[in-house]
């Protein structure tokens, strides 16, 4: 993983003093150079002496008044990697992790001691560092000193994440998507193993000397698994596989006897690796390292020759016996410790990083997060969010604006926070007396709701403030289009806001004001759409009851404004989303869902802006199959769905495309366009044609598999076809369909796209979710391409003499060429 500069930039302590305020007492290594008081305002939080102990979470390089400026010049802000190429100059954004405690003792004054020590750091996940910071201020409770903060630092960044693999924005996808705790295992570093002991550093663990501030990682620290982990071994041995392949050998001969024509029940070999048809187990073979499916006795040896064995049954119990667990929300088997594709040690689930920092002789295990965006900073909730403010008691008032109420006085206030957020208003979430913390994650999660969880697009992070207090109130308020959470009642009335979010009274309110500073004028094209959408509707209605139904709903749009339909597709994406919960749902579901209601969005907005000017620069223009060259964009069911659905998000596009979310959006589909492995076509756009299409026609289907089969070669290509195509969408399912189709060439096309994806760890994975029919037809016309190729290669090498034969070679004949 490749990070910039120290995991950690700097410690902070404040302290609460009765007569002079918050104190800013500490700044290691170096003072920050920005307002001390504005810095310990925030570390102490408005009513932090209700509560025992709070957590909040703030930003630092968002706004000149946060901006940091290092006294000493040891820590000089880094300007951002935006690849936008306009926030170049900004500074990179620092996260600050704060833990405020609340201790009583009768002696002081107050009768209370209140303390708050932050970490600042560039990862966005700051959540790994909570165990340590627990430790160091329970450190500093029991002895007030900079050497507690020192330590702390160390600590720190002594942490090794040098061996985290580092994920591209594909594999983030599929890992996010994927359940399986040994997705991309094949991508950690095999353990090393050092010469000698490690030594403590500076002679004790957890400790340092006064003049070894380091701006870096230690080059002396190790990965905690280092020492732990055992070097990889291959659980299967020589003389187990030659008493496995014997055995098989010989249930193989029996099958074929039945069935000479027809592929082994179990397997069949393709290019030294093999596809087991009824076993659900993985494995890896000695060159390619796959297959699909597979046991103890389907090890390949390294000439390529596969001894398969009998059929063996896959319920829950032969798969524990053989070492494999079962992935019970898909039904894929899941290899446990035992398999070789898992490195004994390395990680339990490879969607994190396992290392551990060494506090003081306490040992604490971190797990870092790699399938996460930038726009995901903490352990924020969607559920949590989601929840509050969708009970019966939820109130929603002020007027009704075109910008947020998509769906009229029927808009869910989650859709009502979501126009908000895309379309530029300032937000403001009140907790009074709620913990800072817990207000703080809601302003997260409402930046993690707007992004798609960072996927659909960008720049809700660098104008959130979780916690903003009082102090500095007059900078942060004038801050565009801000999403500030706060706990103090006096700010809803003393800053401007557009969306107010009340927390405690689960309180959505419109300010009254919000026309006049968000003029808008309903877009022109809207009622051509509106009367288009009716008319494809309604084909077979008369011409007088196409303008009856218009001059109903213009009349209903006149009172309210915009047209209110309890059927919208966004309150059936709500429902749906609240039915999720209600059934224990995961919160990475509905993560996942909104990352798919937000990028349509974006599409959505590239076909809105064809209709409205004529181009786009959002997403690939929408075409239909024409002389042989394939279609793009966004897809609908049909003609009559589109102009409905665009109808319907007039307002809203019009609101987003006036902001800098917009631009962001354009310069990233610029960059896709430039590093995209699979170029030339909308590769989104041919699955979801497969996927929903209505009437695909056989040459369009023909030229769909060719293209992608073509285009597929590379494990980028692999990874990148993966990604559009997400377990929870159905996974190879629109292409394991066209297994079955009538025309030989797409038949061939699809196996030549699945054997691509037979010799990539992930695609064989992917293949595993497919169902046995799927699978046994994808292992039948594999075996009849390979029983071609080796008859015309027996035709044109004459046969040796039957004493000149291997054992080996003797089996193959037997086994029918298997």
């Amino acid at each position: 993983m490749v990070t910039k500069g120290p995991h950690c930039s700097f410690v902070l302590l404040a302290e609460f003093d009765i007569d002079s305020g918050a104190q800013l007492t500490y700044q290691f290594p170096q003072p920050l150079g920005a307002d001390e008081g504005l810095l310990a305002h925030l570390m102490l939080p408005d009513g932090a002496e209700r509560h025992l102990e709070d957590w909040t979470i703030f930003f630092l390089n968002q706004t000149p008044f946060n901006t940091i400026a290092p006294v000493l010049a040891l820590e000089t802000p880094e300007p951002s990697d935006d690849h936008s190429g306009t926030e170049g100059s900004r500074p990179e954004l620092i996260y600050v992790l704060n833990l405020v405690r609340t201790k009583h003792d009768k002696s002081v004054r107050r009768g209370a001691v209140v303390k708050a020590m932050a970490v600042c750091t560039r990862h966005p996940f700051i959540q790994i560092f909570k165990p340590v910071l627990l430790l160091a201020l329970d450190d500093y409770f029991a002895n007030p000193s900079q050497d507690c903060l020192a330590r702390l630092f160390d600590t720190i960044n002594s942490m090794d994440i040098s061996t985290a693999p580092v994920m591209t924005r594909f594999e983030k996808l599929i890992m996010r998507a994927s359940e399986r705790k040994d997705i991309f295992s094949e991508k950690f570093a095999p353990p090393k193993v050092p010469h000698m002991a490690a030594t403590p550093l500076n002679g004790s663990q957890g400790t340092r000397t006064n003049n070894q501030h380091k701006t870096t990682s230690s080059s002396s620290s190790h990965s905690s698994e280092e020492s732990i982990v055992a070097k990889n071994r291959n659980p299967y041995n020589g003389s187990a596989r030659e008493q496995s392949a014997a055995k098989s050998s010989t249930t193989s001969l029996h099958q074929q006897q039945h069935h000479p024509s027809s592929p082994s029940d179990s397997s069949f070999s393709l290019g030294g690796s093999a596809v087991w048809v009824n076993d659900d187990s993985v494995i890896l073979d000695s060159q390619v390292g796959l297959a699909i499916g597979g046991g103890p006795g389907s090890v390949a040896s390294g000439s390529g020759t596969l001894a398969s064995r009998g059929r063996r049954s896959t319920d829950a119990s032969s798969s524990s016996s053989s070492g494999i667990g079962t992935d019970h929300t898909h039904g894929v088997p899941i290899p446990t410790a035992s398999d070789s594709q898992l490195r004994s040690g390395i990680s339990k689930d490879t969607h994190f990083f396992q290392t551990s920092i060494i506090y003081k002789e306490h040992h604490l295990p971190i797990k870092l997060p790699l399938a996460t965006f930038p726009e995901e900073v903490g352990d924020y909730s969607l559920i949590q969010l989601i929840q509050t403010f969708s009970t019966p008691l939820v109130t929603v008032t002020g007027p009704l604006h075109p910008h947020l109420h998509s769906n009229g006085s029927l808009t869910h206030p989650i859709i009502i926070l979501f126009n908000a957020l895309i379309t530029g208003k300032r937000v403001l979430f009140l907790g009074h007396n709620i913990p800072a913390g817990q207000v703080a994650n809601y302003v997260l999660s409402a930046c993690a709701l707007g992004s798609g969880c960072g996927v659909g697009m960008r720049g809700f992070i660098e104008r959130a403030f979780p916690y903003a207090g009082l102090a500095g109130g007059e900078d942060w308020a004038s801050t565009p289009a801000y999403i500030a959470g706060v706990t103090n009642p006096i700010l809803e009335t003393s800053i401007a806001w557009d969306l107010l979010m009340d927390i405690g009274t689960a309180r959505v309110v419109a300010h009254r004001d919000i026309h006049i500073n968000f003029p808008t004028t309903p877009p022109a094209i809207g009622p051509l759409l509106t009367r288009q959408a009716i008319r494809a509707e309604n084909s077979g209605a008369s011409e007088e009851e196409i303008a009856r139904i218009a001059t109903r709903d213009k009349e209903t749009s006149q009172k309210t404004d915009f047209t209110a339909k309890a059927d919208s597709f966004d309150n059936i994406f709500m429902e749906d989303i609240i039915s999720a919960i209600t059934s224990r749902f995961g919160e990475n579901v509905v993560r996942l869902r909104f990352v798919e209601y937000v990028v349509r969005f974006v599409r959505l907005a590239s076909r809105y802006e064809e209709v409205t000017s004529g181009t786009t620069k959002l997403y690939y223009p929408s075409a239909a199959l024409a002389e042989g060259s394939l279609g793009s964009g966004v897809v609908f069911p049909d003609e009559a769905a589109a102009l409905k659905e665009l109808a319907a998000n007039a307002s809203r596009i019009e609101g987003w495309r006036r902001t800098k979310l917009h631009q962001y959006c354009v310069s990233d589909f610029q960059v896709f366009l430039a590093t995209s492995s699979i170029k030339g076509f909308d590769l989104a756009h041919q699955l979801s044609r497969l996927r929903f299409g209505k009437n695909v026609s056989d040459v369009e289907v023909e030229l769909i598999t060719r293209k992608i089969a073509e285009n597929v070669r590379s494990h980028e290509q692999v990874v990148e076809l993966l990604a559009h195509t997400p377990l929870y969408l159905g996974g190879l399912q629109p292409l394991s369909f066209c297994l079955f189709h009538q025309q030989e060439v797409v038949r061939e096309a699809t196996l030549d796209i699945f054997n691509e994806l037979r010799a990539h760890p992930v695609g064989v994975m992917f293949l595993q979710t497919l169902n046995h029919f799927q699978r046994y037809a994808y292992v039948r016309q594999a075996h009849a391409r390979e029983m071609r190729s080796r008859d015309q290669t027996q035709q044109l090498i004459p046969p040796l003499p039957y004493a000149a034969r291997t054992p080996s070679s003797r089996s193959e004949v037997s086994l029918g060429g298997i």
